[in-house]
């Protein structure tokens, strides 16, 4: 195996092992859906055939990801991945739940005689046992990438969805397994398959759930987010710590993909300064900042008076207010 395949299968763990987990499981599921008629279980495997979907798609979209720039886009296409996550919360939402929710429905008003359910339960412990490891690596790594950081704000602010959306559909898989498992049971001690149907809709429900956020989350990286606070805060400090900056009017950042920031800077020099003495102070400074953080792709370091700066700022605002198309710096 070549350094460069091992560096990815390292790399994309997370969504190796949820893709191996779910193809072994979504067989199993569909075996015993159609031993028994049940219906959850049926749901159950249409789960996991989405997320196995779900996994090659967000493989690709990393691969894809990784091409370099080029003149039709100077910035590389490190935003399909986020393209591929919408589609991921799509697909969970149209197939996942829509198709989990109508088997269910169907389920209901024409329910299907029993049968034994020993089937069930060992595809359903065996599941609960693979999807377990899958969503024990995905916590494990998102652990590692998040620090400190609490979970929610965590998946809030990350910039990589590949991890984020693993976790998601792990923590749905479990809890869908666990309403399989009590869907099944009810149906044969109550004596109505019905109920197993009312599972099947509860799966829906939590999977649209999930997509519903999944599909928030996706739509804010597409559109484009900024770095985190404390990115942002470090390029401030690092631009308005040399002597020849008098003020920085103001840092704007945009993420090109989950490893890639662009930056753009507006600071006050000392008027003073020649044009020749300020492109050597800006190629200085854009040498610390991309010593200081590495995941800054693109720097752009303006000079402009803060009297402008706060002007254009003011009309903006004022633009803004009265829905108006403006201008501004850069």
């Amino acid at each position: 195996m070549t350094d460069s395949l091992t560096a990815r299968i390292r790399d994309n763990i997370v969504l190796y092992g949820a893709l191996a987990a779910n193809l072994g499981i979504g067989v199993a599921k569909f075996v015993a859906a159609g031993i028994t008629g049940s219906s959850s279980m049926l749901t159950e495997g249409v789960h996991s055939c989405v997320d196995s979907g779900n996994q090659i798609l967000l493989l690709y979209g990393q691969h894809r990801a990784k091409r370099a720039p080029d003149a039709v886009h100077p910035f590389g296409y490190g935003r399909e991945l986020y393209f591929w996550a919408f589609v991921v919360a799509i697909l969970i939402f149209a197939v996942g739940a829509g198709v989990s929710i109508y088997e269910g429905y169907l389920h209901i008003i024409e329910p299907e005689e029993l049968t034994d359910p020993l089937v069930n339960y060992i595809v359903l412990a065996i599941a609960a046992a693979l999807e377990g490891s899958s969503w024990f690596i995905a916590m494990r790594e998102f652990a590692k990438s998040k620090g400190t950081t609490g979970w929610w704000r965590a998946i809030r602010q990350s910039k990589d969805p590949a991890g984020f959306i693993v976790l998601f559909e792990d923590s749905a898989a479990l809890a869908g397994l666990s309403i399989a498992a009590i869907g099944v049971w009810a149906s044969h001690y109550f004596l109505d398959p019905r109920i197993d149907g009312i599972a099947s809709i509860a799966i829906g429900l939590i999977l649209g759930l999930v997509a519903i956020l999944l599909a928030r989350e996706a739509k804010g990286l597409l559109i484009g987010e900024r770095a985190n606070p404390e990115v942002v805060e470090r390029v401030r400090q690092i631009v308005a710590a040399h002597p020849a900056v008098t003020a920085v009017n103001h840092v704007r950042t945009i993420h090109t993909a989950p490893d890639a920031i662009f930056v753009a800077v507006s600071a006050d020099f000392e008027d003073q300064l020649t044009m020749g003495a300020g492109e050597t102070i800006i190629e200085e400074m854009e040498d610390q900042l991309r010593a200081a953080v590495p995941t800054l792709s693109s720097i752009y370091i303006r000079p402009e008076k803060s009297e402008n700066a706060a002007t254009l700022a003011t009309a903006a605002a004022a633009a803004n207010e009265h829905g108006e198309p403006h201008g501004g710096s850069s």
